[in-house]
């Protein structure tokens, strides 16, 4: 056979294999960075490394995101020991093989945290996620913050905190996102995996207000600063992708005036929302969204626990109640926190008594709809119609209509309070089941 005759056929074989540019994949393969690591071409196609590539979502981004890899592993900065265990582990095919390559065919994002970080491949080999406490503690010791402290506070000087935020939480991120890719039943690992990002997210929110803590010095302490989770973080059920909603409570401490504590408040909010948000040479994590606070982006960042209770009682409407379903404690003052829970509780399981409810949920969930691009409307998995969004609100009203006098129906957690609906009797199974899947 003619070299060109071999390619052609090399080409053609690829393209099968789910390659959508051939031509690059046969370049990539004879990369000397993949040296050792697959056979030589006329033989690749029995290759179990090649084989493992077609499974992934996108074979040619994960092979370009695993020469990339490769190319740093081999440098001469790379601790040989780990590289042998870790061409070992390639060679021999299983868990570790599929999980690196899963993750490469899917994030880009990921992939360059590797490419920055080859020797963090061992965080894909871990079999359990750690509990929230220990992300939490990791995550704090990380920036030299004491998890033990009553105000924890990072050592680490600010711009270097926001890299050591990143790179452990990325770290941590990365052993996730293997597991799930890779899995051989992702469907049933859904609540798992959304409860571990909202676990990581609370730990890095208490990481961000221990970085903006340093920046104030002992100004800090002045101020008892409590964050809230709302939305999907509230609920426990965060995905790769959310802004992570938060509403800030803040009171002085003993002996200082109200006016400097809220001001030292609004400075440790802004503070923690940049720890987390702004762009570094070790990427970003998230925007931190906090307009679900009362009066929304035109109130205030922080407010007494007092003066949100007199904005619920007096201004809120319908869907800020409807919101307050998943509010939960997830970083700073954790006395200060559960008593805001505690306090605006009363008014949830009350709105459904208001004129105008179910009118007012429909209001919402209509105007809703009428945000989505036009180009979208029809194929919008999360805010058109059958999309996630009715499923929650479905959800959300007939937990404010029976959660009055029924405390069972009242998690955070959308598919948990489904369950319960269900359990109770107030959704049938059949259509309980069809809003689950």
């Amino acid at each position: 056979m003619t070299d060109g005759r071999r390619r052609a056929s090399a080409s053609g074989r690829l393209a099968r294999f789910g390659f959508a540019d051939p031509g690059r994949a046969e370049r990539l393969l004879a990369d000397p960075a993949l040296a050792g690591l697959v056979d030589p071409l006329e033989d690749v196609f029995d290759d179990g490394l090649l084989q493992a590539l077609r499974q992934t979502a996108d074979p040619d981004q994960a092979l370009l995101g695993l020469a990339r890899f490769m190319e740093q592993v081999n440098a001469a900065a790379f601790p040989s020991p780990s590289r042998a265990g870790l061409v070992g582990e390639l060679l021999a095919g299983g868990r570790l093989r599929n999980r690196l390559l899963a993750v490469l065919g899917a994030s880009p994002a990921l992939t360059d945290y590797l490419v920055r970080h080859p020797e963090h491949w061992a965080a894909l080999q871990d079999e359990r996620d750690a509990t929230a406490a220990g992300v939490r503690d990791e995550l704090l010791r990380c920036v030299g913050a004491d998890p033990a402290a009553d105000l924890p506070v990072a050592a680490a000087p600010t711009e270097d905190a926001y890299d050591l935020l990143r790179v452990a939480y990325h770290r941590l991120l990365l052993g996730v996102a293997g597991r799930d890719l890779a899995s051989s039943d992702p469907s049933s690992d859904v609540d798992d995996v959304s409860r571990h990002l909202a676990d990581l997210a609370s730990a890095a929110l208490e990481t961000a207000l221990a970085i903006a803590r340093s920046e104030l010095a002992d100004q800090g302490a002045s101020c008892r600063l409590a964050v809230i989770g709302m939305g999907k973080c509230g609920g426990r059920e965060l995905n790769y992708v959310s802004d992570v909603d938060v509403i800030y409570v803040a009171e002085p401490r003993h002996g200082a005036d109200e006016a400097g504590a809220l001001a030292v408040g609004t400075r440790l909010a802004a503070g923690l929302a940049r720890a987390c948000s702004a762009v570094t040479a070790e990427g970003t994590l998230w925007p931190v969204d906090a307009g679900l606070r009362p009066e929304g982006k035109d109130g205030p960042l922080v407010r007494t626990l007092a003066s949100h209770v007199s904005y619920y009682a007096r201004w809120a409407k319908t869907w800020e109640f409807q919101a307050l379903l998943k509010a939960r404690p997830v970083a700073g003052e954790r006395e200060l926190a559960e008593a805001y829970v505690d306090a605006v509780r009363p008014f949830v399981w009350r709105a459904s008594e208001r004129e105008n409810f179910v009118e007012d949920v429909q209001a919402m969930r209509r105007r809703v709809e009428r945000h989505i691009p036009a180009r979208q409307v029809g194929r919008q998995l999360k805010l058109g119609q059958g999309g996630l969004r009715d499923v929650e609100f479905s959800v959300q009203l007939l937990q404010l209509v029976h959660g009055r006098a029924d405390d069972r129906s009242r998690s955070g957690n959308t598919l948990e309070a489904l369950d319960s609906l269900s359990q109770n009797g107030y959704v049938g199974r059949d259509d309980a089941a069809a809003l689950d899947e």
